[in-house]
């Protein structure tokens, strides 16, 4: 038996190369960050070409740093940003443009065509999507549009589009393999997630060739091996899942029912909904979790486009703070939020509002109002956002959340983490390993290979590190939930109270 399962974490702001033994456990962690880029107001781009170079270097580094070398490797697992958007050359591979990033909002007024022309319920009912420019499918089209010639080549079938676990695996296998897993393929709003197939009727309405699209396959197999010069032998690339479905599988919520949030960049709360996708009547989205063997699981889904980004903006916008990890202490140094309300909406709101026109906003400022204030409110503001999809979540399932499992960066904050069991009156658990989005595609990778014989298996693995349960009285939690429900009224209407 081959030692370890390589990992590949491809981040919005950074790269990451991970590599786990038989039980789960972090042997090596290599990172690097790579460039944001933002032409104009609303706009966020990533080169194609940094993305793969940090990839390359972090692989090289994670496995160099514990004396192994690949033919130690079992599988390759990928994880990534979903829904960012990559268009290359189908024989020399170099990108037609940078890659549009999921946060990037330049074909907003698209969306509002579309939905304008009634087009909401035709994608909702076959993506499970809402229309926004979150998604690729606009994404796309604006390159088709924008970039000299890239309609033309697209129709003669000369460019291919990824998202990115799809151009890690072109480049990997230098081009041999176009391919990606139904989880990023259900993030495209051009995917039917209940034919599992590339739609031609929303191809047609975006006008992209079906050309252009990878084939999709499950989540969990072996898709081809690396011949890339990183790699002396060939290794095989065998599992795929966009990072919040992976963080899912990661934190073992394989049972309907079960719910995972990941403070990262933005924060995606994801609830298994088992093998028949649930529509939301909420605002939320429906999305395929992962396919394994020929079951597909489906999840419901809110997201939250501003996190622990919030916590960059404290630190690099408004400069109270050096580093991100002084912000604990200083939300701690004042015993509450002052009256302070801060609705994060820096890139729009998102799940259960919508308002993809919304800005970032702070109410309750008195002359009493310190940074430590500030700092607090924002970390609430993470949590209250989180609540309010719970709520639309519950609506939508009919249960009541019994626990939330916890991961990213921002869970490792015990205050924000007591907060938000505060807010939702249950138990915040987070796992030994937060390292739970490449854990989950390193355990779909080792499953493909037989590394691990069964998710039974890999349960057994499984452990919490910290449980968090409600502390806070009632009257104070209901003023809190008063107080951000009155915030978030004023952010969506703008209206002022004088």
């Amino acid at each position: 038996m081959k030692k370890y399962i390589l990992a590949l974490d491809q981040g919005t702001s950074s790269s990451r190369a991970i590599v786990f033994d038989e039980n789960g456990q972090t042997k090596a962690v290599s990172q690097k960050e790579f460039t944001q880029i933002f032409p104009k107001p609303g706009w966020v781009e990533h080169n194609p070409m940094e993305i793969w170079s940090s990839q390359a270097s972090v692989i090289a580094e994670a496995v160099t740093s514990i004396a192994i070398n690949d033919s130690d490797i079992a599988a390759i697992g990928i994880t990534n940003q979903r829904e960012t958007t990559i268009v290359w050359d189908a024989e020399t591979g170099e990108p037609v443009y940078n890659a549009i990033v999921w946060q990037d909002r330049r074909t907003s007024e698209l969306c509002d065509a579309l939905k304008k022309d009634g087009r909401s319920d035709l994608i909702r009912s076959k993506t499970g999507l809402i229309i926004d420019a979150y998604f690729s499918a606009t994404k796309i089209l604006w390159i088709l549009e924008n970039v000299p010639g890239a309609r033309q080549r697209a129709t003669e079938g000369k460019l291919r589009f990824g998202t990115v676990d799809t151009w890690l695996i072109w480049m990997l296998t230098r081009g041999e393999r176009h391919v990606t897993d139904v989880s990023n393929a259900s993030r495209t709003m051009l995917f039917n997630i209940h034919t599992l197939q590339w739609d031609k009727e929303l191809l047609g309405l975006f006008g992209i060739p079906e050309s252009m699209m990878p084939q999709v396959k499950s989540s969990s197999e072996v898709y081809g091996y690396t011949k890339t010069t990183i790699f002396a032998h060939e290794v095989p690339i065998a599992g795929i899942a966009g990072d919040q479905q992976a963080a899912l599988f990661g934190q073992m919520c394989t049972e309907p029912g079960s719910v995972k949030n990941t403070y990262g960049t933005g924060c995606f709360l994801l609830m298994n909904s088992g093998e028949r996708p649930i529509m939301s009547s909420n605002n939320l989205l429906t999305t395929i979790a992962w396919k394994i063997g020929d079951s597909v699981t489906y999840a419901l889904e809110g997201s939250i486009f501003v996190a622990g980004s919030v916590v960059q903006w404290l630190r690099d916008g408004l400069g109270i703070i050096r580093s991100s990890s002084e912000v604990e202490a200083l939300a701690c140094s004042v015993p509450d939020n002052g009256g302070v309300y801060f609705v994060p909406a820096l890139t729009g709101l998102g799940a259960p509002h919508w308002d993809q026109y919304a800005k970032g906003s702070i109410y309750g400022i008195s002359r009493g109002t310190t940074a430590a204030h500030i700092a607090r409110a924002a970390l609430e503001g993470i949590a209250f956002q989180t609540m309010d999809i719970v709520k639309a979540m519950q609506r939508d399932a009919g249960v009541t959340l019994k626990e939330l499992k916890v991961d990213g960066g921002a869970s490792r904050n015990n205050l924000l983490m007591q907060f938000q069991a505060d807010m939702l009156g249950t138990a915040v658990i987070r796992p030994k390993v937060t390292e739970t989005t490449a854990l989950g595609a390193a355990y779909l990778a080792g499953l493909a290979v037989g590394y691990w014989e069964s998710i039974e298996h890999i349960k057994s693995q499984w452990d919490a590190e910290c449980r968090f349960t409600p502390l806070a009285p009632e009257a104070e939690v209901e003023a809190l939930k008063k107080g951000w429900a009155d915030a978030v009224r004023r952010t969506l209407t703008g209206n002022s109270p004088y």
